[in-house]
C-alpha cells in the first residue's frame, strides 16, 4: 500500500554541485523554501562518508517532517535507518529491497520507458521517478530524453504517483507538472542556486499556482 508522501518539490543532492557549500547547509535551506522529499545521491563518496551524511541528514530533516531517501545503497538506507530507498531498473530487484527494508518504508524506482511503467505497475512501490525527462550533465547513465510526450504518455500509463527528473529548472517547471507529473525532481537548480532556499521557494510557487489554477477549472 502507498505511503502518503508529497513528491511536489523532491530535492536530489548532489555534494559536487554544492559550490563549496556543506551539503546539510544547502538542503536544510531548501528545505526551508519548501523542499517536501529529500534524496542523498552520492556516488563518488565511500560508504563511511555516504552514511555519516545520512545520518547527519535524518537529523537536520526530522524537525521538518521531511523524509529521507537513500539512493540506490540498500545497506545505507538500513544503517542510517532512512525512510526510504530509490533503485533504477539496474539496481537491486524491488522484491529484495522490499523484504529487507519492510513494509512501512518508502520506495521509489526510476523509470525510462513504457515498458518499465508496465513492470512497475505490478510492484507495491510508493511512486516512480522519470528519468530523464530532458538532457542533462548530473544524470549521464540513463536512456534518451523522454520529453514532455514521454512525461504525458507514462503519467498516463502509470498506477503510480511519478516525479520527473533530468533537466528540471524553473523555465520548464510549469510544462512538466502540466505533463502529468506529481512532482518536479531538481537537482542542480536548487544545490547550484546562490540562495537554495529562494530557489525551492520559487519552484514551490510554481506549482502550487498550478494546482491552484487547476482546483479553480
Amino acid at each position: 500500500m502507498q505511503k502518503k508522501i508529497d513528491l511536489s518539490l523532491y530535492l536530489v543532492t548532489d555534494s559536487m554541485l554544492s559550490l563549496g557549500r556543506p551539503l546539510i547547509e544547502v538542503v536544510e535551506e531548501a528545505v526551508k523554501g519548501g523542499v517536501t522529499l529529500v534524496q542523498l545521491r552520492e556516488k563518488t563518496c565511500d560508504s563511511k562518508t555516504f552514511y555519516e551524511r545520512a545520518v547527519a541528514l535524518k537529523r537536520i530533516l526530522k524537525p521538518y517532517g521531511v523524509p529521507l531517501i537513500v539512493n540506490d545503497r540498500l545497506d545505507i538506507a538500513l544503517a542510517s535507518d532512512a525512510d526510504g530507498l530509490h533503485i533504477g531498473q539496474n539496481d537491486l530487484p524491488y522484491p529484495i529491497a522490499r523484504k529487507l527494508l519492510g513494509k512501512n518504508k518508502i520506495i521509489g524506482l526510476s523509470v525510462e520507458n513504457e515498458e518499465d511503467v508496465l513492470r512497475a505497475n505490478q510492484l507495491d512501490i510508493d511512486y516512480i521517478g522519470i528519468s530523464p525527462v530532458f538532457n542533462t550533465p548530473t544524470k549521464t547513465d540513463t536512456a534518451s530524453a523522454l520529453g514532455l510526450d514521454g512525461v504525458r504518455s507514462i503519467t498516463h500509463l502509470s498506477n503510480h504517483p511519478a516525479v520527473a527528473i533530468g533537466g528540471v529548472n524553473l523555465n520548464n517547471a510549469t510544462e512538466i507538472i502540466r505533463a502529468g507529473a506529481d512532482g518536479l525532481s531538481v537537482v542542480s537548480a536548487i544545490m547550484s542556486a546562490a540562495d537554495p532556499q529562494k530557489a525551492a521557494a520559487d519552484f514551490c510557487r510554481i506549482i502550487h499556482q498550478i494546482r491552484l489554477k487547476d482546483v479553480n477549472k
